[in-house]
């Protein structure tokens, strides 16, 4: 396994992180998994064994029952020796205060994910939604309380614009409350947004990146075709919806890219997917889920396949996204003063 630090911050995680999206089945996670208390312990000793030190969860998950699962299996010993992340923001009730980054929100659930949780402390806590209703000042100061009394160690955020996170770290550093260290968000082949502005601000302001869902449900995993019907057992099949694609003849040419280079190399297109994200500019870890031992497996080989600069190249140029305003503006005028987080976009000095 390998080990990165996560942004700015003295923290090591490792490259690939378990994903407990699938622990629990309630409602309608059961579209993507639902693995008890056996089948968890399970994937979760294979996961240690091989080097995992991230497990990542939410007080949403299965309604808190992924938090109660994970709780329950690292509570066997295990902890000491593991780091776990969970969330909060999204709405987990009918309550008025069920949802949204209030303080009254943002303590209360960390309090409760902390007992499903069977520990002391929550060691990344994200804020799973951007709320534009509730002010940052709030916010960040409910989580500099969690940290102050030893609940948290350190903060993100997931699935925040561009804007949302910089007004948020200048919220912090104006008040001299906690800053985020990472972002949890979705970047894949496919789904390649997040280069305009999310991944320019980590390499600017020191934010690790985690990547949630880096196959793209598992539709960059090779079990999936062009003019083929999803896989039975698939959680397209079973009517799951994220991510939206907006352009299927992309997506099956990059497909197509990833079998070729895999099948060359003796390797699955799912480890060419991982290991093109690892090389990517700020990244510290990919979140991986699975159903069985061989998915994981097969994932943890990524960690050591190099890509060749001609491999990289075909596949950014399959999957290549537009130079958006004000982006082709700058590749014309400003490209000889691009800065490191510039890079992240451009590629290029």
């Amino acid at each position: 396994m390998e080990y990165r630090f996560l942004g700015r911050s003295g923290l090591k995680i490792s490259v690939l992180t378990m994903g407990t999206f699938t622990f629990g089945g309630k409602g309608p996670f059961a579209m993507v998994g639902s693995q008890g208390v056996k089948d968890a312990r399970r994937l979760v000793d294979l996961c240690i064994d091989a080097g995992v030190n991230l497990f990542d969860t939410s007080n949403m998950y299965s309604n808190g029952l992924s938090e109660e699962i994970l709780g329950e299996v690292l509570a066997k010993g295990k902890r000491g020796d593991v780091l776990i992340s969970s969330k909060a923001r999204m709405r987990i009730g009918d309550g008025p205060n069920d949802e949204g980054v209030s303080r009254y929100h943002v303590i209360r659930e960390c309090e409760r994910s902390l007992k499903r949780l069977r520990t002391d402390v929550i060691d990344i806590y994200y804020m799973h939604e951007w709320d534009g209703v509730t002010p940052l000042e709030e916010m960040l100061e409910a989580l500099d309380t969690l940290v102050t009394q030893g609940k948290v160690r350190y903060i993100g955020c997931s699935n925040y614009s561009g804007w949302h996170i910089m007004k948020a770290l200048g919220v912090s550093d104006r008040d001299r409350r906690q800053r985020f260290v990472t972002q949890q968000i979705h970047y894949t082949l496919e789904a390649r947004e997040a280069e305009y502005e999310l991944l320019p601000i980590a390499v600017d302001q020191g934010l690790g990146v985690l990547v949630w869902s880096p196959l793209a449900g598992g539709l960059l995993s090779g079990k999936h075709r062009r003019g083929k019907e999803a896989p039975v057992g698939s959680r397209q099949n079973a009517g799951w919806t994220e991510p939206p694609i907006r352009d299927y003849d992309r997506l099956w040419t990059i497909v197509d890219a990833l079998v070729e280079i895999g099948e060359a190399r003796g390797v699955s297109a799912a480890q060419v997917a991982l290991a093109w994200l690892l090389g990517r500019p700020a990244i510290a870890s990919l979140v991986i889920g699975g159903r069985n031992e061989e998915q994981f497996e097969q994932n943890f080989r990524a960690v050591g396949l190099k890509l060749t600069a001609e491999e990289r190249g075909r596949l950014d140029e399959v999957s290549a996204i537009p130079m958006i305003y004000p982006y082709w503006h700058q590749q014309n005028f400003a490209r000889d003063r691009f800065g490191a987080g510039d890079r992240a976009l451009h590629g290029e000095g």
